[in-house]
């Protein structure tokens, strides 16, 4: 702590120091004790322990008759401020603290920048930090953990930058907040530059020793998307704890690789045996459970989460009731919403982005309806789950009423998210010029969510006209993402237009862009098993292969006929039937067949969408075999028993 003994100059009157009358003092005692009238109790300790207690205005009361208040007085009084959530009185105190000439004191100055970013004040701890003369590192640190905090990331780095050319040296909480400013707002390439340099400064200063700031770069890389990158600092990293760890399975369940998230949660439990997974590990580990719908294996999370008394943490409760639903068990993530004594909305979010998923759109919005009947205000997030959940079981003119209440029921102004969720509800209905309409009258820029979303509508319905209009934006927007011109290129193959297939594939190659693989899990036995076509090396290969040989031609004679359409080469149509067989879901399908006992539900978890022609297959299938099939795609939950599929033929 700083120690000051600053001189106490003569103040004139104000709310802290009103005139004083020194009391009339009998003479008896002006005579017994001449000492008595010079003497001034100090109140620094009662006004601290006043504080303490949280009466906060009988503490400033007590401040005005305090001549001389300590350092150590203004620091617990600029913390109960910001505790009660004051600011009248903040400002009243940083006043006071000016008066007394305590304003430059570089510990107090970071206080009450703390202080005015806890009150939401930014403009004013901005002016704090203006108004210092002598800005140690700390100053500087206090106005970038606010400001980061606060999603001004680009002010960080321009300050940062400032703070460089002036020739003050960073320490290790300056990196960690200057690497959180690069992912507090929008997750620009530039800003992905400027992280890399950070990176390059930490690694020029030998700072790689710092767990903390190793694993704030862990993060960074984890939300750009940059998975080996993380991966790299991380297995880099000599020291790891708890939260290293965590970060990095959160970066896998985050960017599509749920199966290596899961084997890192094997690795830590065998590699650390001093520091056990917290509640945000769990989470992590659950995410990863639900994207491969590994349901015996979030059932030893569970146990374990249980074992370790987890289970009474809000954000672990609403990541079991979303790792349920998303393994097919819709009533176990009801049943533990319904024993939850105290729900926050990211558990609503949970349970209505549940039933979303299965297709239950009425019971979406039942349950959104009962949400606001309690008092919980809905999030941004509620009204993506819900509106989600409209769209997937076609309630166009719900999701449109909903979308209108955000703004004038519950002041909320729709953002890009929810512009998308409302050009996907409207496309999938089938009423794509509205979808095109509300994408022209957007007051914000559509983006390529929003622009995804036409286009996979146009996927759907086979509009070429609106599809090109689409793409034309999604190729300025994502130029190097090859799921764009593969549904365009599905669209053109659909429409019958062989010369546009053959021109989108050959952007495709002069651009060297990859088409996402199609990928399968299945869970048996609690063991996961992937695939991705008939090349993926596994021991049963031939016997799935034969199987399904087996299985399509005794079903054509039952009435199914191959979807050869979504084959998008110029090839004869046997050729097109032994590519179809070759889809992942359909191998995955087989292996359950093969490894499943009877009355055994097969679960399978795609990361695309379910084509045409493995969907009429799995159909026959569950009919033809007997048996209950999961498959959830990258859009919605398909529960296929007895030749039909719980979707509709809606999906």
């Amino acid at each position: 702590m700083w120690a000051f003994h600053t001189p106490q100059p003569t103040q004139p009157p104000s709310l802290f120091n009103p005139p004083r009358t020194p009391p009339k003092l009998p003479s008896s005692s002006l005579t017994l004790n001449p000492s008595i009238s010079n003497s001034t109790p100090n109140h620094n300790q009662l006004i601290q322990s006043l504080c303490k207690q949280g009466d906060l205005k009988q503490a400033f009361k007590l401040l005005s008759r305090e001549p001389n208040p300590s350092q150590r007085t203004y620091e617990v009084l600029i913390l109960s401020c910001a505790d009660q959530n004051s600011l009248s009185l903040a400002q009243s105190l940083h006043s006071h603290i000016s008066e007394n000439g305590f304003d430059q004191d570089p510990f107090l100055v970071t206080k009450l920048i703390s202080m005015y970013a806890a009150l939401d004040s930014l403009d004013d701890a901005r002016k704090v930090f203006d108004k210092t003369r002598k800005r140690t590192i700390f100053v500087w640190n206090a106005l970038f953990r606010a400001l980061t905090l606060a999603g001004f990331g680009e002010e960080v780095l321009g300050l940062y930058r400032k703070m460089n050319r002036i020739g003050l040296p960073s320490d290790r909480f300056t990196y960690t907040y200057v690497l959180k400013a690069c992912v507090a707002s929008e997750c620009m390439v530039s800003l992905l530059n400027k992280g890399k340099e950070i990176h390059a400064h930490i690694l020029r200063h030998g700072l790689e020793g710092y767990v903390h700031i190793m694993t704030t770069l862990v993060d960074m890389y984890a939300r750009f998307g940059c998975v080996a990158h993380a991966s790299f600092v991380f297995e880099k990293m000599p020291v790891r704890n708890v939260v290293s760890w965590s970060a990095m399975m959160a970066c896998y369940a985050k960017n599509g690789k749920p199966f290596e998230a899961l084997e890192l949660f094997r690795e830590m439990m065998i590699e650390t045996q001093d520091s056990a997974p917290n509640s945000v590990t769990m989470v992590s580990v659950l995410q990863a459970c639900a994207a491969l719908s590994a349901l015996e294996q979030g059932k030893l999370v569970h146990a374990y989460i249980l074992r370790r008394g987890l289970d009474s943490v809000l954000p672990v409760i609403s990541a079991l009731i979303t790792m349920y639903a998303r393994c097919g068990e819709l009533e176990l993530g009801q049943r533990i919403f319904d024993r939850m004594e105290k729900r926050d909305v990211v558990s609503w979010n949970s349970l209505i982005s549940s039933y979303g998923l299965h297709g239950y759109g009425k019971k979406a919005m039942q349950i959104f309806q009962e949400m606001i009947h309690q008092g919980v205000s809905p999030s941004p997030i509620t009204f993506v789950s819900v509106l989600g959940a409209c769209s997937h079981a076609g309630l166009a003119e719900e999701g449109k009423k909903l979308f209108d209440s955000m703004r004038k029921e519950h002041g909320i102004h729709p953002s890009v998210e929810h512009y998308a969720c409302m050009v996907d509800l409207l496309g999938r209905a089938n009423r794509l010029e509205e979808a095109a309409k509300i994408i022209d009258e957007m007051r914000i820029e559509p983006g390529a969510k929003v622009w995804g979303s036409l286009l996979g509508s146009c996927r759907i319905h086979c509009n070429v006209e609106l599809a090109e209009r689409a793409s034309h934006r999604l190729f300025q927007l994502e130029p190097h993402s090859a799921g764009n011109y593969v549904l365009l290129a599905d669209i053109y193959a659909e429409a019958e237009m062989w010369d546009d297939v053959k021109r989108v594939r050959k952007l495709l190659e002069t651009r060297s862009l990859q088409k996402v693989a199609g990928r399968s899990w299945i869970e048996v036995r609690r063991k996961m098993y992937s695939f991705v076509s008939v090349d993926e090396p596994n021991p049963q290969i031939e016997l799935i292969q034969s199987l399904l040989i087996k299985l399509a031609a005794e079903m054509k004679e039952k009435g199914y006929s191959p979807q050869t359409k979504v084959v998008l080469y110029d090839l004869d149509e046997s050729e097109k039937e032994r590519i179809l067989l070759g889809h992942s879901e359909k191998l995955a399908v087989a292996f359950g067949l093969i490894n499943t006992k009877k009355g055994e539900t097969i679960r399978i978890t795609k990361n695309l969408r379910l084509c045409e022609d493995c969907h009429s297959f799995t159909k026959f299938i569950s009919k033809f075999t007997n048996k209950e099939i999961l498959v959830r795609d990258v859009n919605r939950f398909h529960h296929f028993q007895n030749g039909v599929c719980s979707c509709g033929d809606y999906w």
